[in-house]
């Protein structure tokens, strides 16, 4: 299948290229910035553009099979001198059916967008935020494009962890510099805890639902319920520092509450769909493995990686 990844060298889109490169399928990388050097993503055909811009139309994507969106915008796209509500609007509610609108004017079969967990899982909190209600929207708006002949899928996972080598990690290099006393920072975790979910599997999902998800279906994806404090314990046992984190009803330097859509303290706590997960294909109990990859990926992208105890 002949598919471009857009938002192919953000963390999951990346992943998601890599991973369906190794399956066979003619991959094509779309962003923004070319992928960074020494990265299989560099190595792929590279579409330069910005759907926020409005940069692809129906002839720039004319001749591809499919689509993987993930370049959905979150908290880290959000300038501080911009209105983050309006630009979110733009971005995601506008900008992602806008997209999925060229794609079916090119002639392109299946879209899968990749959205979010917590508009699908926990509905309540939508209300009062910004951020999920254009998750919510971009997906439902995303999916109203489908039609005869051009399938639109979303896949909404929770919170991913995994790693690309050579693709550094704005969320998860922290941790592991953290674990490795590289910087200080109080040893104990937030309190409350949610659904995990590793790249791989996430990956693997996209997959499933490019090849066997049902037109206009979301799919509510994840894995393993934690607590904060067991989380972030695996990344400490991956670079063989016996510290275990307790729980603490408090303000986290590396793991801030804002990273907690649903708040410090609280839980997000959803099984995935028994019979999705296995139309869908994708492994479960994988969250360890996703921090093992996270660090190897880590690994590539410090120099100070000769200071890992685990070589």
């Amino acid at each position: 299948m002949k598919i471009v990844v857009v938002g192919g060298t953000g963390a999951l889109g990346a992943h998601a290229a890599c991973y369906l490169k190794g399956k066979g399928h003619d991959i094509t990388i779309a962003s923004r910035k070319a992928p960074p050097k020494n990265t299989l993503m560099a190595t792929l055909p590279f579409l330069q553009g910005d759907y926020v811009r409005r940069d692809f139309t129906p002839d720039r994507l004319r001749g591809f099979d499919a689509v993987v969106f993930a370049a959905g915008n979150d908290m880290r796209h959000l300038p501080t001198s911009e209105n983050a509500e309006e630009l979110l609007i733009r971005a995601n509610v506008e900008g992602i059916p806008r997209f999925a609108r060229a794609a079916r004017e090119a002639g392109v079969k299946r879209m899968v967008q990749i959205g979010s967990a917590y508009p699908q899982a926990t509905p309540e909190l939508v209300k009062d935020s910004p951020y999920l209600r254009s998750r919510h929207l971009a997906c439902e708006g995303a999916r109203a494009e489908g039609q005869a002949g051009f399938d639109v899928i979303s896949v909404n996972p929770s919170f991913m962890v995994g790693g690309v080598p050579g693709l550094p990690s704005y969320f998860l290099d922290p941790y592991f510099e953290w674990a490795l006393g590289l910087v200080e920072a109080p040893l104990y975790a937030p309190t409350g805890g949610t659904n995990f979910m590793s790249y791989r599997s996430l990956s693997q999902a996209i997959e499933g639902a490019l090849l066997r998800g049902e037109p206009g279906k979301a799919y509510l994806v994840g894995d393993e319920t934690l607590s904060v404090a067991d989380y972030l314990n695996l990344f400490f046992e991956a670079v063989g520092n016996p510290v275990r984190l307790e729980a603490r009803d408090e303000e986290h330097p590396v793991f801030p509450s804002h990273t907690m859509v649903q708040g410090r303290g609280n839980w997000i706590r959803y099984e995935p769909d028994a019979e999705e997960a296995a139309l869908l294909g994708y492994d479960r109990n994988d969250v360890a493995n996703g921090v093992a990859e996270a660090l190897a990926a880590f690994k590539t992208t410090h120099v100070k990686g000769s200071l890992l105890t685990n070589g």
